[in-house]
């Protein structure tokens, strides 16, 4: 693993991580087979010091993990554009968060449904009146006609980095220079 080289970007704040992976939208799974990479986005949930996606059984993706367990996941947020009036002191608001692991495919149905059921309680919160049953999962072929493969990434390092907004130098349309330098 490699140190942090910029450490005042460092976050450490336990919490803000956790609420950070639980909310963020889209994560890019890293892979890599024969020297070749591949960085796809996905959904996700965030759940027991993992990252759970899923997909098809068959393609691109299975045939890299299966060929190479070692993957990274990062996730990250653009909170907007910090001014100033000397450019290169410019910036950016944000947080990421870099994880790395070994991935495996979930075969435990009761791990696979309550990992598919953060998932749904994320993308679409209240929208279904039941839990998620075991038995959709064990069922389910896309239109495709593949069977969906639940995957998991453990956790085996975490990087979290970020800027914080500063409320009154944040870019909006129309804001110039000579507004700040006034």
């Amino acid at each position: 693993m490699f140190p942090l080289r910029n450490v005042k970007r460092s976050s450490t704040d336990a919490d803000k991580i956790q609420h950070f992976l639980k909310q963020a939208q889209i994560g890019f799974l890293g892979l890599s087979s024969e020297d070749v990479p591949y960085v796809i986005p996905l959904n996700f949930s965030w759940l027991n010091n993992a990252i759970y996606f899923h997909g098809a059984e068959e393609g691109r993706k299975i045939t890299y993990i299966k060929q190479n367990p070692r993957a990274c996941f990062t996730i990250s947020e653009n909170y907007g554009t910090i001014t100033s009036p000397i450019p290169a002191k410019t910036d950016t608001a944000f947080m990421s968060i870099i994880i790395e692991g070994n991935l495996e495919r979930v075969t435990d149905l009761d791990e696979a449904t309550a990992a598919m059921q953060v998932m749904l309680d994320k993308y679409v919160p209240g929208y279904y009146d039941r839990p998620l049953g075991r038995s959709h999962l064990d069922r389910y072929v896309s239109p495709l006609g593949s069977k969906t493969a639940i995957f998991k990434l453990s956790a085996e390092s975490l990087t979290a980095k970020e800027k914080e907004e500063i409320p009154d130098r944040m870019f909006y349309e129309g804001r110039t220079v000579q507004n700040d330098r006034a």
